[in-house]
């Protein structure tokens, strides 16, 4: 992608080409695109659209979805090439719906520029259901992402401070920003950005962060570079050269490709009373529950809508790991304040559209979910528990698990009768 961002003009124009491989059995008509900036009145005007040189000149394009029917049938083994040309008008991101819990993070802030989910992409597709784009829901996440290897060149004001998925390098008057078997590639810009780095092995953790929340900013660097260092030896290498840890102006955290956005009122706290070991465990965990799914979304993708809990529930019992190994003295409280003092109930396997609204779907597929991984960690022993999780991440690395894998490779080693413990935490059987 060739991306220029007019920062006066809150707009983005670009130039992108996929090469698209077929590596499916079926022979594919047509292809589906996730486009959600076209969710915004005008966040989206699509200037020319080809595949192999071919100009497309009829497709759809509603809400979030771009279709259109193929030139040739691309069969099994083949590629296409898709050049796509389009403007983004980014949205004013505080301006939410009352009835959207979701963070607003796509758009822009009076101090920072976050470009998410912005650029077009082909869906998986599933043999049996098709293309796979759901329905965006009041919260959780709805994408399904395919890894691909990204190539950006960026060209944008040098006064800005770019926070982003891929390394950087120079390239002329653009800077080139590079990234290997990445689900989600976003920039996040700012003037007024502070970093600081750290690193751990051949990994660069940076923390991006606005004054005055400097211990804030650094006490994230500092439990996400803890966090890289710990999942690598328990999952598997961490999957990438750098870890931008961004601080956002919304009240959530949220996961991307080498990259996570933490939450400004977690800093606040913090700010405000940073002798109280609450305070400071909100910024922890956080760090802890977001550097996870670097493993758990990133390494390993799953249906984010339908299954969400195979990424929530590994990336909240992440945080038990953590503090087990970190701060073990800690770990009774940590259960109480992230977990148990709302009383989680509900069935694992639901659904996002099923969740009830934001606190019975995380108290579901969160909390609930730990609680189950604890269950099944007592009951089969640390070294099955652990040889399981990573074997996990191993086997399923790029690709998108479904509760099937999850339980097939768990099996592997295992022999212990868990069925007693899956009847108390899901709806399914497995």
């Amino acid at each position: 992608m060739d991306v220029n961002l007019d920062e006066t003009a809150k707009t983005v124009r670009v130039d992108e080409t996929i090469l698209y491989p077929n590596h499916s059995a079926e022979t594919l008509n047509d292809l589906v695109l996730a486009v959600v900036p076209n969710l915004w009145p005008d966040g989206f005007t699509l200037s020319a659209l080809s595949v192999d040189d071919a100009p497309i000149t009829v497709y759809g394009l509603n809400g979030q979805q771009l279709n259109f029917v193929l030139p040739q049938p691309l069969q099994p083994g083949g590629a296409a090439r898709l050049s796509i040309q389009y403007t983004l008008k980014l949205p004013y991101a505080p301006q939410t719906d009352p009835n959207d819990e979701r963070p607003r993070i796509y758009g822009y802030t009076d101090r920072q520029i976050n470009l998410t989910n912005w650029y077009p992409f082909i869906v998986p597709r599933d043999p049996q259901n098709g293309w796979l784009l759901h329905d965006p829901w009041f919260y959780g996440e709805h994408l399904v992402y395919e890894a691909a290897d990204y190539t950006v060149n960026l060209k944008a004001d040098p006064a800005l401070v770019v926070a982003s998925s891929g390394a950087a390098e120079p390239n002329g008057e653009w800077t080139r920003y590079t990234l290997q078997a990445g689900r989600a590639f976003i920039f996040s810009m700012s003037r007024d950005y502070q970093v600081e780095s750290q690193q751990v092995g051949d990994v660069t953790v940076y923390s991006y962060f606005f004054a005055p929340y400097e211990r804030s900013g650094k006490l994230s660097l500092t439990a996400s570079a803890q966090a890289v260092e710990l999942f690598s030896q328990k999952f598997g290498p961490y999957p990438h050269k750098t870890l931008s840890v961004i601080m956002g102006e919304f009240d959530d955290g949220m996961e991307y490709s080498a990259s996570y956005f933490t939450s400004k009122s977690y800093y606040d706290r913090y700010q405000g009373e940073p002798s109280n070991p609450i305070m400071s465990m909100h910024v922890v965990y956080l760090a802890a529950h977001e550097t996870s799914h670097q493993w758990w979304f990133e390494k390993v993708a799953n249906d984010q809508a339908l299954e969400p809990w195979l990424d929530e529930s590994l990336a909240a019992y992440s945080e038990r790991i953590f503090y087990e190994h970190y701060q073990p003295d800690q770990l009774s409280t940590w259960w109480y304040v992230r977990s148990d003092v709302y009383n989680p109930q509900g069935m694992v396997d639901i659904p996002v559209y099923e969740g009830g609204g934001y606190r019975p779907y995380t108290n579901a597929t969160y909390f609930v979910g730990a609680h189950f991984l604890e269950d099944l960690r007592a009951r089969i022993g640390d070294e099955a528990f652990f040889a399981f999780l990573g074997d996990y991440a191993a086997q399923m690395s790029g690709k998108i698990a479904t509760a099937a894998d999850f339980f097939r490779i768990l099996r592997q080693h295992t022999g212990q009768d868990i069925s007693d413990i899956l009847v108390a935490y899901f709806r399914s059987p497995h």
